[in-house]
């Protein structure tokens, strides 16, 4: 069949060759090649990927399936609008009858969230499957359904919420129009709906929620959003709940999410930073940091997080006034990451208190600190962090009798 070269999709051409896709393969960082290209790729001595330029660990070419039967029905489709789209091995279905299912008002329920999962299925199992949706307008109407259509007291049924949200989040990384997440800051009626959700939902949707926070921050399109959902104080008590909860099997996941959408919302305004530390964001974050959950791989986003609240003085005495606020950080000052990152907000946010408290000086040499930096004197950290060990020893130089005055 002969192919008009301008009408060929650009996700149907290898990367390598420019020309349509013969046979398909991915390697293990993802990327997709026409199999004779990257053979001879592979076969002139390189060990990277030719888009990524990742190392290879492993050359594995996996045929991909999805992406050949999708440019076999396009070759054969007078339109690209009746491209069929397999579902697993068992069904097809167009995208344009998923559009009309999910926007027609007679759809029962089931068939919306029958609807919704196959559309979730493209939106991660395929790169021209996001594509499609995207070009098609799926991330808007996606939207509405999430957040525009449920309000009023409409409940979303969880699992209908669930899908239609990992659905958004899929396709927010892959070149959807994010700008349409405004509709959040046009319509109170979808905010109302965010914060019910937040409130209501599962650990999945809460999770979720917090990923799209960061996807919004992440955007110069919806940064000003990111601002605006942190003028939310049900938006920041979630968060914080989630923060101190510990009571649920998924906490892990659910409170490192709440970390990191915590951090974006502060870091989006100095109004949302004050908001956050009037609904208790320093205490969240010092109980995220000494609760079992929070490993040394994973404490450094929520002392940097921490470091943010405490340049406001309000943020430096609610650490003070939590019994447990100086310790915190001392406990992460060695035991963070090989990188020192967290070490140093860490130091960091000990410098900021203990400069203006006494009794932040008095908890943090009875919590241990000394030796703490000590030892990380003595690693290998940069010498940035050494820095502010040595100046925070300095400082503490009054509050304790050791003997660590050669270390100065």
């Amino acid at each position: 069949m002969e192919v008009d070269e301008m009408s060929v999709p650009h996700l149907f051409r290898c990367p390598i060759s420019l020309e349509i896709f013969t046979d398909p393969v991915t390697l293990s960082t993802g990327q997709t090649y026409d199999r004779p290209s990257i053979e001879k790729w592979l076969a002139d001595g390189h060990r990277t990927c030719p888009v990524s330029m990742q190392r290879l660990a492993d050359t594995t070419l996996i045929p991909n399936q999805t992406l050949r039967h999708l440019i076999d029905q396009w070759l054969l489709a007078d339109c690209r609008e009746s491209v069929q789209f397999p579902h697993a091995a068992d069904f097809d279905f167009s995208v344009i009858a998923l559009r009309q299912e999910l926007l027609s008002p007679t759809t029962s329920p089931s068939a919306k969230l029958d609807a919704a999962r196959k559309v979730h299925v493209l939106s991660v199992e395929s790169d021209v499957g996001r594509a499609c949706l995207i070009q098609l307008g799926f991330f808007p109407l996606l939207l509405q359904l999430l957040f525009r259509d449920s309000g009023g007291g409409t409940v979303l049924d969880a699992e209908f919420a669930g899908v239609l949200l990992n659905s958004v989040l899929s396709l927010s990384v892959s070149g959807a129009p994010l700008d349409s997440l405004n509709m959040l800051k046009e319509e109170a009626a979808a905010l109302s709906t965010l914060v019910h959700l937040f409130d209501r939902g599962n650990a999945e949707i809460k999770i979720g929620l917090c990923h799209l926070l960061e996807v919004m921050a992440s955007s110069s399109a919806t940064r000003e959003l990111c601002s605006f959902v942190g003028q939310s104080p049900q938006v920041l008590q979630i968060l914080v709940s989630i923060l101190i909860d510990k009571s649920s099997t998924s906490t892990l996941k659910a409170s490192e999410a709440a970390v990191r959408a915590t951090a974006v919302l502060c870091s989006s305004s100095e109004g949302n930073r004050r908001r956050a530390i009037g609904q208790g964001a320093v205490d969240g974050l010092v109980a995220h940091l000494l609760s079992n959950c929070c490993a040394r791989r994973n404490a450094a986003p929520a002392l940097a997080a921490l470091e943010l609240l405490l340049e406001l003085e309000a943020g430096k005495k609610a650490l003070v006034e939590n019994p447990s606020g100086v310790r915190a950080l001392v406990k992460m000052v060695f035991r963070v990451s090989t990188g020192h990152e967290g070490s140093e907000h860490a130091l960091r946010s000990l410098l900021a208190v203990c400069g203006e408290s006494e009794g932040a000086r008095e908890a943090a040499v009875g919590a241990g600190v000394v030796t703490q930096l000590l030892l990380l004197l003595q690693s290998q950290c940069g010498a940035a962090v050494k820095a502010k060990a040595r100046a925070l020893l300095k400082m503490l130089r009054a509050s304790w009798n050791g003997e660590t005055k050669e270390v100065l």
